[in-house]
């Protein structure tokens, strides 16, 4: 072989090898993407009650992992997870979405929970849920507030009242203010308005204009204005 013919086969050499490449990239690639985990697309429901305007996914869906950072919250012998808005349940070895009972307490509400008024008590509602603050920064899940008809409507909003904090109190401490006055107004009236909002009974003469001046009272000698 001459020195002329050796770049000639070094040059087919290589042609040789790039087409080896090129037919083992060809054949490796889809495999490499059928192995790639796919993603799963879940079904999700639009919560736009009390103008909330949010997504969810559907109370039911499985997965096998918790969101990232999800409050463990324990009742009794029962387990549920936390995060985001949603409640999860264990399943198995997996975890269901769920809807939490009324009664359940969790550190901690998303920032986006509408906040609601009704009967100078305050709800935060969020995935179809509502809950009351709690002292120590806790929200309790409870019954929901009937919708009513406009004339239930039309009372609740005549009783609608606003608290503003005068001494510069956190929103924390509000929250706890409100629910200390609300449980003292409910002893010193004998009406309790979350529980009159969810229809179950009715106020007796003179007992809602009771709660509305005690628990009044009790707010603005903790430092707030009620309006």
């Amino acid at each position: 072989m001459t020195s002329i013919d050796m770049p000639a086969a070094s040059a087919r050499r290589q042609r040789l090898r790039w087409t080896h490449l090129a037919a083992v990239v060809a054949v490796a690639l889809p495999m490499l993407a059928a192995a790639q985990p796919r993603r799963v697309e879940h079904p999700q429901w639009q919560d736009i009650r009390h103008g909330h305007q949010r997504s969810y996914p559907l109370t039911g869906q499985v997965t096998t992992r918790l969101p990232p950072r999800a409050n463990l919250v324990v009742r009794g012998s029962s387990r549920y997870w936390f995060a985001d808005g949603v409640w999860y349940a264990p399943r198995g070895g997996r975890y269901v979405v769920a809807r939490p009972p009324h009664g359940l307490v969790v550190t901690g509400l998303p920032a986006f929970a509408t906040v609601l008024t009704i009967g100078a008590v305050t709800y935060y509602y969020a995935n179809n849920v509502y809950y009351r603050p709690l002292p120590a920064g806790r929200y309790e899940v409870v019954s929901p507030p009937v919708d009513a008809p406009s004339p239930v409507t039309a009372a609740a909003t005549a009783e609608r009242v606003f608290v503003y904090p005068r001494q510069g109190q956190s929103a924390e401490q509000q929250a706890g203010d409100e629910y200390e006055c609300h449980r003292w107004a409910t002893t010193q009236s004998g009406f309790d308005p979350t529980i009159a909002a969810t229809g179950l009974a009715q106020p007796g003469t003179g007992q809602r204009e009771d709660y509305q001046r005690a628990a009044a009272a009790c707010l603005e000698g903790r430092g707030y204005t009620v309006r």
